[in-house]
């Protein structure tokens, strides 16, 4: 093939990924917003805690905005073959795939330390669980956990007893968020929602018997091809994206006129 035919089709391969990219990250910022500022709508459809949609609102909006930074640039970078813009994207994309790969390596040589420090956080979370008035943010999210996952406390619905208190005490009851949600009234109607708090007249049938540390492990365990290949996707598509900028960097003439006629 020609090399110029060469370049030219890595130009347009390269503009019209990008150009899915920024439309893609235009949308997950606008869903993020949307998220943000109709959060109460979110909540009642999916059940959700306010501030668990509020987390994701962020996470949203802040991976929309650097996928729309990225699409910018190599869009722009490679349709005007401007070398500072995609060696600008060039470093942030490697940047973002330093990143993947060191957290990928810190998860799984200290998952030990950090399934042991999610235990002390959820056992000090539950020990601060008030048995009256309103929940803070934190315990709205492990309330909106126990109910997705289907579980109870981190080792078992034993994690909500507290010995040391006398069995009058309110504190001795176990978290609403903790029972099975009853059935809906109707066959179209949305289920009940639990009320937030503890319940004190809980009947151990149903309480659901499993901790949240063996639910967390089995929807891994479910999902772990599904989470491998998505991993491995986005990396391969990452090194791809980078092989092509560098050899448009490497191959495109120094015209530093087409940067001042690109912007």
């Amino acid at each position: 093939m020609n090399p110029k035919s060469c370049l030219g089709c890595t130009k347009y391969f390269l503009f019209l990924f990008n150009l899915f990219f920024f439309a893609l990250g235009s949308l997950l910022f606008a869903f993020g917003l949307w998220v943000l500022f109709d959060r109460q709508s979110f909540a009642a459809m999916l059940g959700s805690s306010l501030y668990s949609l509020k987390v994701w609102s962020y996470v949203f909006s802040g991976v929309g905005i650097v996928t729309m930074l990225l699409g910018f640039l190599g869009c722009l970078g490679a349709l005007k073959e401007i070398k500072a813009m995609l060696l600008v994207y060039f470093g942030i994309l490697l940047l973002l795939f330093a990143i993947q790969i060191t957290v990928g390596v810190i998860v799984y040589t200290q998952r030990v330390t950090l399934a042991t420090k999610v235990a002390t956080y959820v056992q000090e979370l539950i020990q601060g669980y008030p048995a009256q008035g309103p929940l803070g943010d934190p315990h709205e999210s492990w309330d909106a956990i126990q109910q997705q996952l289907g579980c109870c406390g981190w080792n078992g619905p034993q994690d909500w007893e507290h010995p040391d208190s006398p069995p009058e005490d309110g504190d001795r009851a176990i978290a609403c968020s903790c029972l099975e949600a009853p059935a809906p009234n109707s066959t179209h109607g949305p289920p009940q929602a639990l009320p937030h708090g503890r319940c004190p007249t809980a009947a151990p049938q149903d309480i659901f018997p499993r901790g949240c540390a063996e639910g967390v492990q089995g929807w891994l365990a479910e999902n772990l091809i599904t989470i491998v290949g998505i991993c491995l996707g986005i990396g391969l598509l990452e090194l791809c994206l980078l092989m092509l900028s560098m050899f448009l960097v490497r191959n495109l003439e120094t015209d530093y006129d087409k940067l001042l006629r690109g912007l």
